[in-house]
């Protein structure tokens, strides 16, 4: 079993940072892939950005790459997201989530990947 507890979100203007954390709890977060989703308002839930339990070369949706940075400590149990050059479009409740594998599995992460979860975080991008 994996606990996740977000934290960090909040309302920035647009072109501004912030950084998202993500506690974990449980033996098993240090082998597991670990991935930052979010949902908008009527929209389904995507993958943001995700990274495979030893790093490695992360995964990041087209539209934040360049401007989000995944990273995780083991060592810690915790999970980040630093998000640069915020835009409005980036307004979304945004979820931590762990999987099973040490590996992630598709090209493109689904939620069907990740069992566990965290109450998420939000993030509102004011223009």
């Amino acid at each position: 079993q994996v606990q996740l507890v977000e934290s960090g979100g909040g309302l920035v203007q647009a072109g501004g940072s912030l950084r998202l954390s993500c506690a974990a709890s449980g033996r098993t977060f240090g082998t597991s892939a670990v991935g930052w989703f979010r949902q908008a308002p009527g929209k389904d839930r995507e993958c943001v950005a995700g990274i495979s339990w030893s790093g490695g070369t992360p995964y990041y949706t087209d539209s934040v790459k360049g401007r989000f940075t995944i990273s995780r400590d083991n060592a810690k149990n915790a999970l980040y997201l630093q998000m640069n050059n915020l835009k409005p479009e980036d307004t979304a409740v945004y979820y931590c989530a762990a999987a099973r594998d040490p590996y992630l599995r598709a090209r493109v992460p689904s939620i069907d990947e990740f069992p566990y979860w965290g109450q998420g975080t939000q993030v509102t991008v004011s223009s």
